[in-house]
């Protein structure tokens, strides 16, 4: 299990993933302002350049909802349905979204969405990783000042729960 990619937005982007898990190959494809439409339409693309990955995570939906939009969960399941036919042998992971604060929201409107993201994940096979409840329980600052990005910090976090998982799956493959 050595070849990770990673796909979904500026959250994704933003990381140095490869210096951070040195050794994994990883495949980094985060769009800032991608939207879960986008992300699903650019599937095929994604594939001729990463014919064969261990571990696929997918982190979008920040823009969904900063663009007002709370209901992508059935797009979310159709990308799990492609990330399946594409890499059938990998691990596929969806990150719950971060506990950010948009006052145009209500205030269980994250963690809503993230129980849909987690129960999608198990009608599909996948795995829910909840990064929100590690930034939640975290003293460190986790965003930079727009409230959305995340800092150093909260991509340490994340890092490390994301290898946590990958040690979990590897020890039960």
């Amino acid at each position: 299990m050595n070849q990770i990619l990673l796909i979904g937005d500026s959250l994704v982007a933003d990381n140095e993933w490869q210096e951070r898990m040195r050794s994994y190959k990883v495949f980094r494809f985060g769009y800032p302002g991608e939207v879960t439409t986008g992300l699903l339409r650019s599937m095929p693309s994604i594939k001729k350049r990463v014919e064969h990955a261990d571990v696929v995570m997918v982190m979008v939906g920040t823009n969904d909802l900063l663009l007002g939009y709370d209901d992508f969960t059935d797009t979310l399941k159709e990308i799990a349905i492609q990330l399946n036919r594409n890499y059938p042998a990998a691990d596929v992971l969806f990150t719950s979204l971060c506990p950010m604060y948009l006052p145009h929201l209500p205030e269980d409107t994250i963690e809503k969405i993230n129980s849909r993201i987690e129960s999608m994940t198990m009608q599909t096979g996948g795995c829910y990783l909840n990064i929100h409840q590690r930034f939640s329980d975290s003293d460190k600052q986790i965003f930079q000042s727009d409230g959305v990005h995340l800092t150093d910090a909260a991509y340490e976090i994340w890092t490390r729960t994301l290898l946590e998982h990958i040690a979990f799956l590897i020890e039960n493959d």
